[in-house]
């Protein structure tokens, strides 16, 4: 029997150090992984969002409406981008997703606050995702009773209980129950997450057993191959999408406003730029281990960044930014849309374009891998 030696030990472990550094896709991961956690929890994830996109109908303009507004934007809760004429372009701001509210401000406004009439103000909110507007309705409320400053012949004001009758319209979600949030984003998490992860093993399963070569060997072109690996999968795909929804609505009571059918057809998109994914990490990875890391890099953010676990509006612009890149954020709005709003494809046709690029380019980078992995 040999006996232990500190010596050999310690040599055992410089080895595998050595393997690990020139295995670059396994040092990335083990540094990246933690470098991005931090990164996007201590500075991008925020569930007390600020500066949220408002529109104002402005019936009656004047100096305590001027008073309102104003108090509203130094809250730092609200921020007026848009003024609508109507209720109609008001709802449609909300149902696209442009505004996070709408205030009201009814005619003679003025006129019933000044003599104690209490004038209505109302705010209508897309409440589907309860944690983007719970702060905001407090500071609505407290501001509405003390942003106006009464002096002189208006001092009687200052002692009455209540001089505007503040109220909130949550729509789509007026109870705020969490599920109706979250299942709808739902959907997209556990495509991204099956259709990437599928995929991305699928080149390189082949590889390591070997069957790589027959399938060399046979005169299909990458454009053949590419189509012929994402088609079952995207079968698979729909079948979650349909279980999801029916598991959604019979155990949750998600309403389901829209049409089902302009849900699958706009769902295809998003499963093939995932499926595109897969295959190029498949293409690009040495073994599945890689190509399991790679498609956990992508998941991460995707999960953090999408609007799906933190407010899409909480975190700072640079995340903003990075989330629009990701295909699960456009989705998660698509079916959130359709799902709680009734949104028809004009509607939501801003997150589909950005969907059939995406999936364009990925397709571009498979093929020209591909064709480097031939060689």
């Amino acid at each position: 029997m040999v006996n232990f030696t500190w010596h050999r030990l310690w040599a055992i472990i410089i080895k595998e150090f050595i393997q690990m550094r020139r295995d670059r896709a396994t040092f990335a991961f083990i540094i990246g992984i933690p470098l991005l956690q931090v990164i996007l929890f201590g500075y991008a994830i925020n569930n007390d969002p600020k500066y949220l996109p408002t529109a104002i109908i402005n019936n009656d303009p004047g100096p305590w409406t001027r008073t309102f507004t104003q108090a509203l934007e130094n809250s730092s809760y609200f921020h007026i981008t848009q003024r609508a004429n109507n209720e109609a372009e008001a709802y449609k701001l909300l149902a696209t997703g442009k505004v996070q509210f709408v205030l009201n401000i009814p005619p003679n406004f003025s006129h019933d606050l000044i003599r104690n009439n209490h004038p209505t103000l109302l705010l209508e909110a897309d409440a589907t995702d309860p944690a983007a507007t719970s702060n905001a309705y407090n500071v609505f409320n407290t501001l509405a009773q003390t942003s106006f400053n009464f002096k002189g012949a208006l001092n009687y004001l200052k002692s009455a209980p209540s001089v505007v009758d503040a109220r909130i319209h949550a729509l789509y979600n007026p109870a705020a129950i969490t599920q109706y949030n979250v299942v709808p984003g739902l959907i997209g998490t556990v495509l991204t997450m099956t259709m990437i992860m599928i995929t991305a093993i699928a080149i390189t399963r082949e590889r390591e057993r070997g069957t790589i070569e027959g399938l060399l060997a046979t005169p299909v072109q990458p454009a053949e191959v590419i189509p012929g690996k994402v088609i079952p999968y995207i079968i698979v795909g729909y079948i979650q999408l349909l279980l999801i929804l029916l598991l959604a609505h019979l155990l949750f009571s998600v309403p389901i406003v829209g049409s089902i059918f302009l849900l699958l057809i706009v769902t295809l998109p998003f499963i093939a730029v995932n499926l595109a994914i897969g295959l190029l990490f498949s293409t690009i990875a040495k073994n599945q281990l890689q190509a399991v890391q790679m498609a956990t890099f992508v998941f991460l953010p995707s999960i953090l960044l999408s609007g799906f676990m933190f407010p899409f509006r909480g975190m700072p612009m640079w995340a903003q930014w990075l989330g629009e890149l990701l295909p699960l954020t456009h989705y998660i709005r698509i079916t959130r849309g359709i799902l709680l709003k009734g949104n028809g494809f004009v509607e939501i046709w801003p997150d589909i374009w950005p969907l059939l690029i995406l999936l364009f380019i990925i397709i571009l980078a498979g093929i020209k891998q591909f064709h480097r992995t031939l060689d």
